[in-house]
């Protein structure tokens, strides 16, 4: 083969809410704030489309060591930063009791042109996602490993989901972000280019039009970036314990990796049916990992617990040549201890078992994301 080397180098991106520490509400980020953790972060932090979050991103980073130390020390100086100013960061897709209809955006020239050219729909967004970068050097090596790599989507979706409450009513989603980012353009799972050139054409034809300024403005679950060399998978919720996103990034590398590697012999993952993958997205949106995924080729419902052990017995090589067996191999303990979806809406039921309203039950709620935040950093 002639594709450059891959080096499957991770990069991270994460979103957070930030909350009055007592209150447990949202708050806006002060420009105080966002000013500390810059003079201490520099552009590996940022402002987002909402004034409530803030936007942190590792560098490149060589393997998942490198990346469980760089992320580590965004969360501990996001949340030492905003300590003292009375507040905490929340890594968790939706905010237990928010009010969409009471946030603002912030005052950035691109969220100002999001907020006119998406009208209502953008106005929702008050979701929080993470992107996690792999590597790869070529341009149609992205877009085939794309092709491929969206089968797994589905899998990756149902071990982050975090986000059952909107607006204070428990949804009955596991992901209910994603019901809120669907509603946007250009979102959802990438069309089924067969090259690089392709792509480029189907992208060139609106950005040439006006329609958008450059590819940043393509939200799918998995895309090529359009800053780096990387294939870029933005399905997952954010997860409240760092120690799971460094598992989900260890999937979405080994994969990569494991992908690359069959290509190389002249082999592929087939090419599965986007229909069938929606299913499965919706699937783990709705239920998280409780009630298994369609193993399209078996043509069957399978638990999710037998796809993870598959999965990791699938990727086990490929995980020990990059240096990330444990983080891969603890996705069994997220099915063990439960998604944040699962453990928010255990908190809330024994909370209100113990006699709180749903107002402090959501609160406490709230509270227990604080305090995951800050475990393992």
């Amino acid at each position: 083969m002639s594709d450059p080397l891959p080096d499957y180098t991770l990069g991270i991106e994460e979103e957070y809410l930030l909350v009055d520490a007592e209150t447990c509400a949202l708050v806006d980020v002060p420009d105080a704030l966002m000013h500390d953790c810059a003079r201490e972060l520099g552009d590996k932090v940022s402002p987002e489309f909402l004034a409530c979050q803030i936007e942190v991103g590792t560098g490149v980073c060589a393997d998942i060591t490198e990346a469980r130390a760089d992320l580590g020390h965004l969360r501990r100086t996001i949340a030492d930063c905003a300590a003292e100013y009375g507040m905490a960061p929340l890594a968790v897709s939706c905010h237990p009791f928010a009010d969409w209809h009471t946030r603002k955006h912030t005052e950035k020239q691109r969220y100002n042109d999001l907020a006119r050219d998406l009208a209502g729909v953008v106005r929702r967004m008050l979701i929080c996602g993470t992107h996690v970068h792999v590597g790869l050097p070529d341009d149609d090596l992205r877009i085939d490993i794309m092709r491929q790599i969206t089968y797994f989507l589905p899998h990756l979706l149902a071990l982050s989901t975090s986000s059952p409450f909107w607006g204070g009513q428990d949804t009955g989603l596991n992901s209910y972000r994603l019901t809120i980012f669907d509603n946007l353009p250009r979102t959802g799972l990438p069309p089924d280019f067969i090259s690089h050139g392709e792509y480029r054409r189907s992208v060139d034809t609106i950005i040439e039009a006006g329609l958008i300024e450059d590819t940043t403005k393509i939200w799918w679950d998995i895309r090529p970036s359009a800053r780096f060399p990387t294939l870029e998978a933005r399905i997952c919720d954010v997860m409240p314990i760092m120690e799971h996103t460094l598992t989900i990034a260890a999937l979405v590398q080994s994969i990569t990796r494991m992908l690359v590697e069959l290509r190389r012999r002249n082999q592929r993952w087939r090419i599965y049916d986007r229909f069938l993958i929606a299913e499965n997205r919706w699937r783990a949106q709705r239920y998280g990992p409780r009630e298994g995924l369609l193993d399209i080729g078996k043509g069957a419902v399978v638990p999710m617990p037998e796809l993870v052990a598959e999965l990791i017995e699938l990727l086990e090589a490929d995980a020990m040549v990059l240096g990330c067996l444990n983080e891969l191999r603890s996705a069994q303990d997220i099915l063990a201890m439960g998604t944040s979806a699962e453990r928010q809406r255990a908190v809330y039921a024994r909370a209100c078992d113990a006699g709180a309203d749903e107002a402090e039950a959501l609160r406490e709620v709230v509270r227990a994301l604080i305090a995951e935040f800050r475990s393992g950093v």
